[in-house]
């Protein structure tokens, strides 16, 4: 089991963050009625630089534009990690987080990788926190909105050698979102290119492994879906990951899950996916799954539903799927597995509902 490194300065650091406030708040420029996804942004960040060995304390400032040397390594090697979190308020404006020890935890794994400096959990935690409370009035409270949460780490040292940088940057910056998906939502089973390999950095939040997903993505929509369904690097013989999401399938009434591995990553709405199941007595198997199988199952009716599952869209249903020159489509169902397990979460995210869980944090 992996931990965040001990917690440093846990009495002290949230009074010794240096906060900056904006002189010129936008936030009465902003629709918060029709929100878009991650594309307006809070008045502040929370920045800490990496150098000389050690993380120094966070601070707080406007949200601005950083500035780095073009020897910075992060253009020529690609030392870049980030996380994917939202906060959220209830009907009594208090702020809640979901799970997000859990993000820290994946963030340093992520780093670990990457050969970047694992960051304290109290800096990632009490900076997050502090953060979260200057900037509360930009939380949306609209049902299917939230303030969208990216922290993220880079190497800004400078130099040519191919090598570690010997300085990083975290930054925690916040965009209050609507609907991160509308609409149906069709995708590609991948027959050639591939996501991730063995002993890669598949199961990374790693940028380059996003990048890398791009152009399938887009020839993909060239020919008219809106996603990639990825498969296994060897054979393209087992479904893996939707676009940027984990993927469940639900053969009659189980539902279907790859197993975690160097290629896929260990998403803290699929392990919640999987509980809440269980909780509520759907079957559920954690195992691998040949395209063979998924394309059997559409073909005799058996295949009720395809669901990606990440914190961005939290559940988005695959209405269709396109493999080699055949389109499947999935049956409308009046009560899906997708919108009972939707529903369940976001209730627990917005203390609309009992966290039995403990997944619920108070900010």
């Amino acid at each position: 089991m992996y931990f965040c490194p001990i917690k440093q300065h846990v009495m002290t650091l949230l009074d010794t963050i240096k906060i900056t406030k904006t002189e010129n708040s936008k936030i009465n420029e902003i629709d918060f009625d029709n929100l878009s996804f991650g594309s307006v942004f809070s008045d502040h960040m929370l920045i800490s630089t990496y150098r000389n060995g050690a993380w120094e304390t966070p601070e707080i400032t406007p949200y601005k534009p950083i500035t780095l040397d073009p020897s910075s390594k992060i253009f020529h090697y690609g030392q870049s990690i980030f996380e994917g979190m939202k906060a959220y308020k209830d009907k009594d404006e208090n702020i809640f987080l979901f799970r997000p020890e859990d993000n820290c935890k994946r963030l340093n794994i992520s780093a670990k990788r990457m050969a970047i400096p694992e960051i304290p959990e109290a800096f990632f935690m009490d900076g997050l926190k502090a953060l979260l409370k200057l900037d509360s009035d930009w939380i949306p409270t609209k049902d299917g909105s939230s303030l969208y949460i990216r922290p993220f780490m880079f190497a800004s040292g400078n130099g040519f050698h191919a090598s570690p940088a010997n300085e990083y940057k975290f930054i925690i910056a916040t965009a209050p979102s609507g609907s991160y998906f509308s609409g149906k939502v069709r995708v590609r089973i991948e027959e050639k290119y591939a996501r991730a390999a063995n002993g890669g950095v598949g199961f990374a939040k790693a940028g380059g492994n996003y990048a890398g997903q791009f152009y399938p993505t887009q020839l993909a929509i060239d020919a008219g879906y809106n996603q990639v369904i990825w498969t296994d690097d060897h054979a393209h013989e087992y479904i893996e990951e939707a676009g940027a999401m984990n993927i469940f399938i639900r053969i009659n009434d189980t539902l279907i899950t790859s197993p975690t591995s160097d290629r896929i990553l260990d998403g803290i709405t699929r392990k919640s996916i999987l509980k809440i199941a269980e909780d509520q007595g759907i079957s559920a198997e954690v195992r691998k799954i040949s395209v063979s199988e998924v394309i059997e199952a559409a073909k005799n009716g058996s295949l009720k539903e395809m669901f990606g599952a990440g914190t961005a869209a939290v559940i988005s249903p695959i209405s269709g799927f396109g493999y080699k020159d055949e389109d499947f489509e999935l049956p409308e169902l009046e009560n899906p597995f997708a919108a009972r397990l939707k529903k369940r979460i976001t209730d627990i995210q917005t203390n609309k509902a009992d966290d039995k869980f403990g997944w619920r944090m108070k900010v």
